[in-house]
């Protein structure tokens, strides 16, 4: 069965551009020019990726993403022609699992729609919960819970997590995260990795004096 990509932009160029490139990927694209339309398409259909462009009338980018995420759990590429921090860091809180700044490569978009949708979910077992302290991380209901209240993280903060938790007390290249949490073909950049251990930092509370800097080398999740 062929993936399915919802492609949102006021442009109609761009919508063209990306419809053209993903059609050839051997992909399904439904349009949208606007981001009420973009709900209430996800409402009514399933899709397995929508890239989202931020600036757009009536409602951004950033609240359609939130609004689409209310519904169903789809993942998101977001498109800006901006590349600020913070649009990135609102962006990432709002659930977008990347973020492409224009003008971009429509090949490269269409790569990083690939890493996205073929994205496996390993299978845990029932009791696979780890606990230090008042942190908890239960991988299989994917929830995190700090000193009892529940942590609201964003889906990539979720996987940065788990994987640095399985992998605690050893140090982990900035390279490595990258590759096993992005994708061995992801063709972002480093700031995306910064951005997101900063997002995670202030999800942990007071536990973010786990997530531990190696400067020059990269991250560790540091229980010992």
């Amino acid at each position: 069965m062929k993936k399915r990509i919802l492609v949102v932009d006021d442009e109609e160029k761009i919508r063209l551009i990306i419809r053209k490139y993903g059609e050839f990927e051997g992909y399904e694209i439904t349009e949208a020019a606007n981001g009420m339309d973009a709900v209430k398409l996800c409402r009514e259909r399933d899709f397995d990726l929508v890239i989202l462009d931020v600036m757009m009338p009536e409602l951004d980018g950033f609240s359609t993403c939130a609004a689409i995420k209310k519904e169903k759990d789809i993942p998101v590429l977001m498109l800006s022609a901006r590349g600020e921090e913070y649009d990135r860091i609102h962006g990432f809180e709002c659930g977008v699992d990347d973020y492409v700044v224009k003008p971009f490569s429509p090949r490269e978009l269409m790569m990083r729609a690939k890493v996205i949708m073929g994205r496996g979910k390993e299978e845990e077992s029932a009791m696979d919960i780890f606990t230090y302290e008042g942190l908890e991380v239960n991988f299989t209901g994917r929830i995190v819970t700090v000193d009892g209240k529940r942590a609201e993280l964003s889906p990539k903060e979720y996987d940065l997590l788990f994987y640095l938790v399985r992998n605690r007390n050893i140090a982990l290249e900035r390279e490595k995260l990258i590759t096993e949490v992005w994708g061995y073909d992801y063709y972002g950049d480093d700031r995306t990795l910064d951005t997101h251990i900063k997002l995670l930092r202030s999800s942990l509370g007071p536990y973010r004096r786990l997530l531990v800097t190696l400067r020059g080398v990269g991250y560790r999740f540091e229980t010992e």
